[in-house]
Formats: structure tokens, sequence, C-alpha cells
């Protein structure tokens, strides 16, 4: 999944770095180009050196619907052809090769499709390297990371927004972990929730995972080896069709539940839930 040799692009490119991995993306639209230098600000960077280059292709709205209404993902198709990963919504098309690096996307004028394919090439990448993106708030606290896993609705942005001041958030939305000197690191990402905050672009080692569980007191639960992997499993973010890399997603699963442990946290919305984050290990 790494590409042969490290791609060097061209000045105007816009590089976005998240998790240490820089992904350039080109567009001839002026105005384009000033819409994603806005989005992605706290993630730039002027490396020329990156991992993959993706170049972007405007095109008129096919009419298949508003990306910003739409079920998200609802309709994503990710599949491998010809050595190409083929990614397809109803918002946009696009292809990467992992080998080579070099991708593309046709879309309509719209942030939305060029975020979702971030995250599809991320996801791809993190597989091969043991990690993955997870359906989860995280934060810092004491140069410690904290992760908050749930549904949609579980509590993700309510845990963000009664955040202490000390605690600096890396999202509110989808974690981004990966493997890093015999442990995990989790890291900033610009894939906002609710709160339409971007994340802090900063990094810190996992210590603990919470399974989100709104109830009329807070308290922290254990929760058994087997169930703690199922359940990272069914919040973890995995597009692609492909049963090589969906077993080694399942593998990093079983590994990272090894090394970091994983609870319940029951809480009700009141900012004295975060006076028991990090008490316990």
């Amino acid at each position: 999944m790494t590409p042969t040799t490290r791609l060097s692009v061209p000045a105007d490119s816009i590089v976005i770095e998240i998790g240490n991995t820089a992904i350039a993306l080109d567009t001839a639209d002026a105005a384009f180009r000033h819409l994603l230098e806005e989005r992605y600000a706290p993630f730039l960077n002027s490396s020329r050196n990156v991992h993959s280059q993706i170049t972007i292709h405007l095109i008129e709205n096919p009419n298949q619907g508003d990306p910003t209404t739409a079920e998200p993902d609802e309709d994503l198709q990710v599949k491998m052809d010809g050595g190409r990963w083929i990614l397809t919504r109803g918002d946009f098309s696009a292809e990467w090769n992992p080998a080579t690096g070099l991708g593309s996307i046709r879309q309509s004028v719209n942030p939305y499709s060029v975020d979702t394919v971030l995250r599809i090439v991320h996801s791809l990448i993190l597989a091969q390297e043991g990690g993955f993106l997870l359906h989860a708030a995280s934060a810092v606290r004491g140069g410690r990371a904290f992760l908050f896993s749930g549904v949609s609705g579980a509590g993700k942005t309510t845990i963000s927004r009664l955040a202490p001041s000390d605690v600096i958030l890396l999202t509110d939305e989808i974690s981004y972990i990966k493997p890093e000197g015999g442990m995990y690191r989790a890291f900033g990402t610009p894939f906002a929730g609710e709160l339409a905050k971007l994340g802090e672009n900063i990094s810190a080692p996992v210590s603990t995972v919470f399974l989100l569980e709104k109830g009329p007191e807070n308290r922290i639960g254990p929760v058994p080896p087997d169930e703690a992997v199922r359940k990272l499993l069914r919040n973890i973010l995995f597009f692609a069709e492909d049963s090589e890399l969906v077993k080694l997603v399942f593998q990093s699963a079983c590994r990272f539940c090894q090394k970091v442990p994983v609870r319940k946290l029951v809480f009700t919305p009141d900012e004295r839930v975060w006076e028991i984050i990090g008490l316990q290990e």
C-alpha cells in the first residue's frame, strides 16, 4: 500500500498532513483551492515530499443529490480494479493507485467529497500500518489521549462539549489511531462532527478507550475482552470491499485491545464526568 517512491509535488499543491501522512491535492480552480486552504488550515504542510497526490477535476453538479443533506456514505462503494482503488458516491467518482500514490477526483464544487476521499485513502493506508479510523471523539489531557467511542447519539459531541479548558480536542467524530514505538497514538483530524470544529493538529499516546452510554450517573465499568474487540470493530470506519484488508483491520483491532484498556463510561450530560476520566486505567 505504500508507494514505491515518495512523490515530489509542484509548489502550488495543497499538502494536507494527518497522522504524519501527507497527501497533496491539486486543483486548477483558484477559488476552490482557497476554500480547501481555509478548511484544512491547521493541517496544511509545506513539505513537497508526500505519500500520495490527488488531482481534483471540478464538474457540473450531476443532479445526484446534495452531499450536505445526504446520509453519510450511504451509497459509497470502494473496490479494487486493476491495481487501482475505485471510489464512487452520488457526489463524486475517484480513483487512487496505492503503488504509485497517484489519484484523481471528479466532483462538483463542494468540500465534502474531498473530505470523504481523504478519509477513505487514509483508512486504506492505515490498514497496512496496523492502524484505523475510529468513530470516536478523542482528546488530550495531561499528555495522554482518551477516546470516546459510540454510534451516533451515544454522546461523542456531548462529552467533547463538556471538556474543561485543560483538555485539547483531537476530534469530536473520527479518531485517527496508529501504532508507534510499541504503543498507539491518537492524532488530531480535520474530520469534524456536530461541533463543526476541526481538531488540534497534535498527537498523544492513547491511554483509554471509553465506550459511551448515557445514564443517570457518572461511572466507569469494565468491558470483557471479546466485547471490547467486537464493539471496537463496530465503530471502525472501513469502506473497502477487500477480504485481505478486512482481515488486517480485524487483527489490528485485536492487538489494540490487548495494549489499550477499554472501559464503559456511563455518564450524564454534566461537566463533572471529566472528574473521573483519567483516574482509572
